[in-house]
């Protein structure tokens, strides 16, 4: 059956798939775009589901902000390569998640993909499914955040793999940046020592209390040890406590304090972060990406 190049690259525009592909697609479905369109569509979704048991630890922290400044969405996405998260149509994607979870506010992950492609026929999970059938790779929309600022938000992201957004009441959008990157480096758990939950405080005077004890000191002086052990351990995990990352001899709370700032809430993503990562190889990532691509 004769197929127009026209055709074929019409098929071609709509899908992303191959040449080959769209041809022989267009050949089974005698010539009818639509027909070789769900042609395609059922064979990148044999070809997700295939993949979908591959751990995607690579990707990107992507961020969305409305354009008032008081919402945002925080994104991780990921797929199983360095080589892949570098790539367009995988960034590409990502963007279009993150900005769909901030038009849509969607409950979870599983309402996310659900929803409409910004652009045509189909779902961000139909999308997904043909870039996996494109690039050879798994594609995963792992966790994001939806945060509705009471103040301003301030985003920083380190690279691709680090991503932070601050909700700031006060101060500018230096400070606001300077926060969020403090973040990123520190790892703070929590904003204040007041949101530290109270098992995480009891387990931890329980540790120091018997670390005090066997040092034979008497109870009024581990007493005193262990109070000055648990403020430590409380400026370590919270962000007012931590000494800001650019001036070291002052904390973050003594900063926004002198700024007339209040840090009512953040969130921090990195990418693979809690994902057990397989041992590859680096010409071993390469032959499989060619072999994708062939």
């Amino acid at each position: 059956m004769n197929i127009s190049a026209s055709v074929v690259k019409e098929l071609r525009e709509r899908t992303g798939a191959g040449m080959m592909e769209c041809k022989n697609a267009l050949i089974e479905a005698k010539g009818d775009i639509e027909a070789a369109l769900e042609i395609l569509r059922t064979r990148g979704q044999a070809k997700a589901d295939k993949k979908a048991g591959r751990v995607a630890a690579e990707g990107r922290v992507e961020i969305a902000i409305a354009a008032d400044g008081r919402t945002g969405v925080i994104a991780e996405i990921n797929c199983e390569t360095d080589f892949v998260a570098r790539d367009t149509n995988f960034l590409g994607f990502a963007r279009e998640a993150a900005a769909i979870a901030l038009a849509r506010a969607p409950a979870d992950v599983s309402a996310l993909m659900a929803l409409p492609r910004t652009q045509g026929a189909g779902t961000l999970e139909d999308l997904r499914k043909e870039l996996v059938a494109k690039i050879g790779e798994n594609i995963t929309v792992r966790r994001f955040e939806l945060l509705q600022a009471t103040g301003a938000i301030g985003t920083y992201v380190h690279g691709s793999r680090i991503g932070v957004i601050v909700d700031v009441a006060g101060g500018d959008e230096e400070l606001r940046r300077d926060l969020a990157m403090h973040v990123a480096a520190s790892r703070p758990l929590h904003v204040s020592a007041e949101e530290v939950p109270a098992d995480v405080v009891a387990r931890e005077k329980r540790i120091l209390s018997e670390q005090a004890a066997q040092e034979g000191k008497p109870p009024e002086i581990v007493a005193r040890m262990i109070e000055g052990r648990l403020r430590k351990f409380l400026n370590e995990v919270t962000l007012l406590g931590q000494p800001f990352v650019k001036d070291p001899d002052t904390t973050v709370g003594k900063l926004v304090q002198g700024r007339q700032a209040t840090v009512k809430r953040f969130v921090r993503l990195e990418v693979g972060e809690g994902i057990e990562k397989k041992a590859a190889n680096f010409a071993e990532e390469v032959r499989a990406q060619l072999q994708a691509h062939a």
